[in-house]
């Protein structure tokens, strides 16, 4: 790894239709203070809106901006061809639908100097333009909602298991053969660093500020959690002897609740008491979703709420969306779990049809292979 006061920068940033947004993106690293940023790298999955031509317009005006090409639409794969493709001393993976601040670049090179870690970010924090999303925002300052993930937290500083995006030296990165797994890549890619580079591998830093629109509405969110159950199968069973069995509770919890209810309402005629339980714990979802809305009622509109021409939604549909949102998060993510274990146990299909194959990363100075549109 780089031992440079001033390492250089590659920026990394997948997309697929986002040509509302990628300019913008685009332009705020290129303000960017940090001196030494070498390239920002677009990979773009077949986009059908004009991102491609809004890029090659951005790399007429800017030698740093590049558009590669990524035929097969997957983040994971985008990401892989990124790092095929970039020369910086640090790979700096982005997402074209968050908002950065002006030191971001910065303050993730300053974290990963002095936290000798290989891999540093910031925590996610949620910010809306709409109701639901208001609901989702909020959500995830609670327990329920984050799970108690510590790159939730924004005023965490230390090592961790997992971090939102992420920042790598890109030796380090290619050491391990890059991304693989298609959904929830980043928890797998840093569950391998931790495996290969020890527990401090991974580091938060509070002074990393970047905000994330999560989805703009119900159905969104589900499909995004189903396919998060579904990685999280994957991961499950191709580590099944490393992964700590926390990350098998909430699917079995739901599971046994489940088996409960249907014994209760056939065999046992209500004696287990499911249905109350089950209404007991919606109560307690609302009543927690209610305590962060109120928690955050003051400052809602300064750190929330990202839409100078609209109105912050009421307190009440906050808590609403809010209600919905945490209930929705595990249903989901225990269907998608399920939806993969039906997949490989009683049909027999293979897990692997949903990991993005390593493909040869090249080490170090390797020449470039991957295609680059002009």
């Amino acid at each position: 790894m780089s031992v440079s006061k001033n390492p250089s920068v590659s920026i990394v940033i997948p997309t697929y239709n986002e040509a509302d947004h990628i300019e913008a993106v685009v332009e705020k690293f290129l303000a960017s203070e940090y001196s030494n940023l070498l390239e920002i790298l677009i990979v773009d999955g077949q986009s059908t809106d004009g991102t491609q031509k809004k890029v090659i317009g951005l790399s007429r005006i800017y030698p740093k901006v590049r558009l590669l090409e990524n035929p097969r639409r997957i983040q994971s794969a985008a990401l892989n061809i990124g790092l095929e493709a970039c020369r910086g001393d640090i790979y700096l993976r982005a997402d074209a639908h968050c908002n950065y601040a002006p030191d971001y670049v910065k303050e993730c090179v300053v974290a990963l100097q002095k936290s000798q870690a290989v891999n540093v970010g910031g925590a996610q924090r949620f910010i809306a333009a709409n109701t639901f999303q208001a609901g989702v925002a909020l959500a995830s300052r609670s327990l329920l909602g984050s799970g108690g993930a510590k790159y939730r937290d924004p005023h965490y500083n230390g090592y961790a298991e997992t971090v939102f995006l992420g920042c790598f030296w890109r030796s380090a990165l290619q050491d391990i053969g890059g991304y693989e797994v298609t959904r929830k890549e980043d928890s797998e890619l840093n569950f391998r660093l931790l495996q290969a580079k020890g527990d401090k591998a991974i580091y938060i830093s509070s002074q990393i500020k970047v905000w994330y629109f999560p989805r703009r509405n119900w159905l969104s969110l589900w499909r995004q959690y189903v396919k998060y159950g579904r990685g999280s199968c994957i991961m499950s069973a191709r580590y099944a002897d490393k992964l700590p069995l926390r990350n098998k509770i909430p699917f079995f919890g739901l599971l046994v609740l489940i088996i409960a209810l249907i014994a209760d309402l056939t065999v046992l005629n209500g004696s287990l008491y499911t249905i109350p339980l089950i209404m007991l714990g919606l109560c307690a979802i609302a009543l927690e979703a209610a305590r962060i809305t109120l928690k955050y009622n003051n400052i809602f509109p300064d750190e929330f709420w990202y839409h100078p021409k609209k109105p912050v939604p009421s307190l009440v549909s906050r808590w609403l969306c809010c209600t919905i949102a945490i209930a929705t998060m595990p249903i989901a993510h225990f269907t998608g779990f399920g939806y993969q274990l039906y997949l490989r146990n009683i049909l027999g299909n293979k897990d692997n049809c949903f990991f993005e194959s390593r493909s040869s990363i090249p080490k170090h100075n390797s020449p470039v292979k991957a295609k680059i549109k002009a």
